[in-house]
């Protein structure tokens, strides 16, 4: 089995709907991302084989994948595949990389994702062939719900936390520690190594440099929270237990760990392995555990040696949940299990860009793991219809 190592990891900061980040197209913020991964990881673009990148809402857009790639630099007749997989997106352009590197397709590969939600365009259905009385219709892709079920994302995890007696107060405490978290680690300095800064152009004066996360919230309290109201009849999901609707982009270099040591590169981890699942189309909150017991099963690890987790927060519903489902029910091992979960916060205070996010919590894990001394991470989130993803990796 060929090894596959991370030498390069890096994220734009992550913007609100409407904020500072609107106006980037999404090859724009890929390629920014792509290109300082390959400037950390000390290559040329030119040494680049391969480029999978994740997008969930592309609106008009096509091929974002080469369009990024030929932004950064890479030269034309190198190949890039664009991946949807919903929030997996990205995550599953990792497992595709390191399934190339390993199978002997490449050597070097460029996996990660971009969003712009704010570009997201109003479509009209109706419109190409018309009506022959009456008004269009016109469709918002940001009303989040499922394509197949019709059913709000929201009703979806909170339904399945109710399932599993995990409240609105339980929800709201998850979120509230999100940003705190956040803030402890921001304060820390430990972004520094995976945000790079972008350059946002303004109508009068000079550029505005941004170099921090904009939805992260000082001020949030559990009163604050409590008195937001739920969203699409969920009994228990609002927008404070849950992400925004947000854009940035997420690069990570891979490569075959022989190739690393012939190029003198420094490996941030290795990745060990990947999983892909489904399950029923409602129950978003426990497939990433779905997915973790999957990688888990696959790499011959237990949950025990498991030092960090990332668990997507789509919804607080989800870490909740899912390590509930890992925990078995039982209350210690679920607490210990939450007590090594995201933490320098997660998606509810960082954000959510769907189809950049899911790499975001690679490299997080990486990062963390580096600080740490070493040791296993593993990342998983839901997405789409009933799907999983996970990866584990190893910081030696």
């Amino acid at each position: 089995m060929r090894n596959v190592v991370i030498v390069g990891a890096v994220r734009t900061p992550f913007g609100n709907f409407g904020g500072v980040l609107r106006d980037f197209t999404l090859p724009q913020l890929g390629a920014k991302a792509i290109k300082c991964a390959l400037e950390r990881a000390g290559l040329q673009p030119e040494d680049v084989e391969e480029v999978a990148f994740g997008v969930n809402l592309p609106g008009s857009d096509r091929s974002v994948a080469r369009q990024a790639m030929l932004q950064a630099g890479i030269p034309e007749e190198k190949v890039a595949y664009t991946v949807d997989r919903a929030c997996c997106s990205s995550m599953a352009a990792i497992n595709l990389t390191a399934r190339s590197i390993r199978g002997s397709e490449i050597q070097i590969g460029v996996a990660g994702g971009t969003e712009n939600m704010s570009m997201v365009p109003y479509f009209l259905p109706q419109a190409r062939w018309g009506n022959r009385v009456g008004d269009f219709t016109v469709k918002d892709q940001l009303v989040i719900s499922c394509p197949h079920t019709g059913v709000p994302r929201a009703v979806q995890a909170g339904l399945e936390a109710m399932e599993y007696a995990i409240d609105r107060e339980q929800q709201d405490r998850w979120a509230l520690r999100s940003h705190q978290k956040y803030f402890e680690a921001l304060e820390a300095g430990k972004f520094r190594e995976e945000i790079i800064s972008l350059t946002v152009p303004q109508a009068k004066g000079d550029p505005l440099v941004v170099a921090q996360d904009e939805s992260p919230r000082r001020d949030t309290s559990l009163e604050k929270l409590a008195k937001l109201k739920t969203v699409y009849g969920s009994p228990t999901v609002t927008p404070g237990n849950a992400p925004g609707l947000n854009t940035g982009a997420t690069a990570m270099v891979l490569t075959e760990e022989n190739e690393a040591k012939k190029r003198n590169l420094r490996p941030l981890a290795r990745y060990v392995t990947g999983a892909l699942v489904s399950g029923h189309p409602q129950k978003l909150a426990s497939i990433p555990a779905v997915a973790a017991k999957a990688a888990l099963k696959k790499a011959g690890l237990t949950l025990d040696q498991i030092d960090l987790l990332e668990i997507n927060e789509a919804f607080a519903a989800m870490p909740l949940v899912s390590t509930h489902v890992l925990g078995e029910g039982d209350p210690q091992r679920i607490e210990s299990l939450r007590s090594r979960t995201n933490v320098n916060g997660g998606a509810i205070a960082i954000g959510h860009p769907t189809g950049a996010s899911a790499a975001r919590l690679v490299m997080t894990l990486v990062y963390e793991l580096r600080r740490r001394g070493g040791g296993y991470g593993l990342a998983t989130l839901c997405g789409g219809i009933g799907e999983g993803e996970a990866v584990i990796v190893q910081v030696e």
